[in-house]
Parts: structure tokens; C-alpha cells; sequence
């Protein structure tokens, strides 16, 4: 269990009420199935991308464009969706966030050209915008603290698999039937899942999992409360900034060499564009068997020691770093390959710490701008600038020179969580205190 301090600022779910848990599960599943179409719909870009760049002749500089949009769109939009998600309600704002990323997708399957494809993944980032935010904020609600690393782990590992799903699956429908059928596909799976989701889910059936504490009157809260009292929960510790900043420059990793392996196998093993998108779906699932992983190590180490969490976080960053940097400078064959995947288990480890962490820290009333936030710093520092930042370089150097340069990524993310663990305890107190002023 965590840490008493963490305790209040989190539903826990009666042990009496098996038939809710049992629901609380299933809303976990169907939040997870979407996230895992939002992010085969991102991805299934990165399984064509040697039949774009030869269709539209295209340099990687715009190959990592159509990537980095997605992101760039995520994180610009993500906190004001979030709040407005919490005034028109979490369910219908995320039925409605998935059908237009469906659609979104559709809408690339009938690109002409390499304008109206960057548009339409412009919209696909738009739908995907708040989904992460407001998805772990639905999930967090109706679970106890003490599973908060290991959800948030296993919720933002959703995204990993569906990357693995849309670069495997993409792949192969595209080597069969070409680059738009694979973008039909990913848009299809995710109407079946609105549906699904808007039948199943509820805000009534929602709100009997939550405690007496966050209803309705603490729900209301982080809505109604002043734009400056809002900051001020979100940004109120040294240590919640540095959550945000390492969360975000660590994510680097994963959104580059995600979008770039199957590229990078297609030109320096000589792989096919079906079998590039294949193997490279391998390194992805790397990544989110890692995140499940670390998550669960991180809530094990910090049962007695709150600041564990900060240590755990830094640990699987220099783990990436040293790995990855050792990788990508091997000459090609299986030993660069596994050396490399050791390196992706470690690259998004900090994920699920990172989200335990800032829920800790912020009130529970503003938890979904909270994780908008967090996902704000994920998308700008780490995720939007990635493929793009990659194919700049590429360009120049070449696609494994500039992924030789990735890797240095996580080393300023240990940084940053090494600043925040230095703070932690004194922040917390601090923060303890001011909770006990205000129940007085």
C-alpha cells in the first residue's frame, strides 16, 4: 500500500460491492480497448511509411511531419478539451472524442495528396486530444491509491499495445491491399468500439464507484474553482513540475523510435515494408510489457519509502540511456536488435511513477487537468517534437545517426526526476498541511 499521505486523494471501491468492481473492470477494459484504436490509429501511419515516401516522394522531414502532428495537436489542445470534458461530462466527451479520431482516420485512407493526408492527421489529433487525460481520470476515479502506478502504467501500456496492433496489423493489410486499407481498418475497429463503449458506460454507473468524498460536491470543484486557484493546484510544488518535465522529455524514446523502426529496418536489414512493420510492432510490445512492469516495481519499492517512487523513475531512464546509446552505435545483426529491445523495455518505465506522482501531489477535485497537464508536457516536450526532430535529422545525418542522438533524451529526464525527489518530502508536507487548514 502507498504511503498514508495518498490515501485521501483517491476512490476506494467497497469490497463488499463485487458486482461494482466487476463493472469497474469492464470500464477499465473498454477505456483501455479505445485508447488501444486511438493509438493503432496514430500509428499505422509509421507501418507505410517507405509506400508513402515512394508514392508522394516524400522526404522524412514530411514523413515525420505526419507523425508529429498527431502529437503537436494532442498537446495544444489537451488541457481545454480536458476542462471542457468536465463540464459536458467525461462518457459523452469520450464517445465523441473517439468517433472523430475514427473518422479522422477514414478521412487519410482517401488522401491524394501529402496536404489533405496532413490535415486529416491533424484531426485524428484533435479526437485523440483529451482521450488520455480524461481516460485515466475516469479510471483513477473508481480504483483504489494503491494501485495508482500500476493503472497508470497498465493504461498508458494501452498505447504501446495499439501501436504494436497498428504497426502489425497496418503492415500487413497494407503489403496485401495497399497503404489505404490499413488507415480503413484502424478507422473501422474504432467505431465498433464507440458503439460499444456508449451502450456499456455511463455517468450514472460511474458515480456508484466512487466515494461519498469526490461526489458530487468535490467533482464540481476543480470546474467551478477560479483559473488562478486552478493553477495554482496544478503547479504548486517544485517537485509536481519536475513529474511534468521528466514525464515528457523521457517519452522522447518510445515516439521516435516507434515511429522510425520500421524505416530504420526497412533500410538497414533490407526488410520489406510488411515484414519492417511487423518486427518493429516486437519492439513496441517491448515497450509496453515494460511499462506494465516497471509501474507494478514502482508501487512494490515505495511501500516503505514515499520517495522510491523518484528513484524508480530515474533508475529505468539512465537503464534506457546507457542501453539505447550502446544499441544504436552496434553494427547491424540479432545482438543490435536484442540490445536495443532491452533498452525500449526501460524507455517509457517512468510513465506509470510519473502519473502516481502527480495525482499525489495535485488535489483529486482537478486530477483530470492534472493529467491533461501531464499529458500537455508528454505531447510537447516528448511525443509532438520526436518524429519530426528525427526526420530532421535524418535528412542530415542519417536515420541511424540521428537515432544514435534519441537515446540522450532520458538522461535530462533523470535530471529532472533526481530535482523533483529532493523535493518530494518537504512538498508533501507542505501540501499535508494545507489540507488539514482547509478541513478545519
Amino acid at each position: 500500500m502507498l504511503m498514508q499521505h495518498a490515501e485521501p486523494t483517491a476512490g476506494n471501491v467497497p469490497a463488499t460491492q463485487a458486482d461494482v468492481r466487476g463493472y469497474a473492470w469492464i470500464v477499465f477494459a473498454l477505456t483501455v480497448g479505445l485508447l488501444l484504436s486511438d493509438y493503432m490509429s496514430r500509428q499505422v501511419l509509421n507501418a507505410v511509411f517507405p509506400l508513402l515516401k515512394a508514392t508522394w516522394s516524400l522526404s522524412d522531414t514530411r514523413l515525420g511531419s505526419l507523425s508529429s502532428v498527431v502529437a503537436l495537436m494532442v498537446g495544444v489542445l489537451t488541457f481545454p478539451l480536458s476542462v471542457l470534458a468536465d463540464r459536458w461530462g467525461r462518457v459523452k466527451s469520450i464517445v465523441l472524442m473517439a468517433a472523430m479520431w475514427s473518422l479522422a482516420t477514414l478521412g487519410c485512407a482517401i488522401s491524394t495528396n501529402y496536404g489533405e493526408m496532413l490535415l486529416a492527421r491533424a484531426f485524428v489529433g484533435i479526437g485523440e486530444a483529451a482521450y488520455g487525460s480524461v481516460g485515466i481520470a475516469v479510471v483513477l476515479s473508481i480504483f483504489p491509491a494503491r494501485l495508482r502506478s500500476t493503472l497508470t502504467g497498465a493504461f498508458m501500456a494501452g498505447g504501446a499495445f495499439g501501436s504494436v496492433l497498428g504497426m502489425a496489423l497496418g503492415g500487413a493489410v497494407a503489403a496485401q491491399m495497399g497503404w489505404r486499407m490499413a488507415f480503413g481498418a484502424m478507422a473501422a475497429l474504432g467505431i465498433v468500439l464507440v458503439i460499444v463503449y456508449m451502450l456499456v458506460v455511463t455517468e450514472k454507473r460511474l458515480a456508484q464507484l466512487q466515494p461519498a468524498s469526490l461526489k458530487p460536491k468535490s467533482e464540481g470543484l476543480g470546474v467551478r474553482m477560479s483559473l488562478r486557484a486552478l493553477m495554482k493546484g496544478l503547479f504548486s510544488t517544485k517537485s509536481v513540475v519536475c513529474a511534468y518535465v521528466g514525464s515528457g522529455i523521457h517519452l522522447l524514446v518510445p515516439a521516435a523510435v516507434w515511429a522510425w523502426m520500421p524505416s530504420f529496418l526497412n533500410r538497414y536489414y533490407g526488410m520489406p515494408t510488411g515484414k519492417a512493420a511487423t518486427s518493429a510492432a516486437v519492439f513496441v510490445l517491448v515497450t509496453g510489457l515494460g511499462m506494465v512492469v516497471c509501474g507494478s516495481l514502482a508501487d512494490r519499492l515505495s511501500k516503505n519509502g514515499r520517495e522510491r517512487k523518484w528513484s524508480a523513475a530515474i533508475g529505468f531512464c539512465l537503464a534506457c540511456f546507457t542501453l539505447l546509446a550502446i544499441g544504436f552505435r552496434m553494427p547491424a545483426g540479432p545482438l543490435q536488435l536484442i540490445v536495443i529491445g532491452v533498452g525500449m523495455f526501460f524507455c517509457a518505465g517512468a510513465s506509470g511513477p510519473s502519473g502516481a506522482m502527480v495525482a499525489n501531489l495535485t488535489p483529486p477535485s482537478i486530477h483530470a487537468s492534472a493529467f491533461a497537464t501531464l499529458t500537455l508536457a508528454n505531447n510537447l516536450l516528448g511525443l509532438a517534437p520526436a518524429a519530426v526532430l528525427t526526420g530532421i535529422i535524418a535528412d542530415r545525418l542519417g536515420l541511424l545517426g540521428a537515432l544514435q542522438i534519441v537515446p540522450f533524451a532520458p538522461l535530462i529526464a533523470a535530471i529532472a526526476f533526481f530535482i523533483g525527489k529532493r523535493n518530494y518530502a518537504s512538498d508533501l508536507e507542505r501540501l499535508d498541511t494545507l489540507r488539514e487548514e482547509a478541513a478545519r
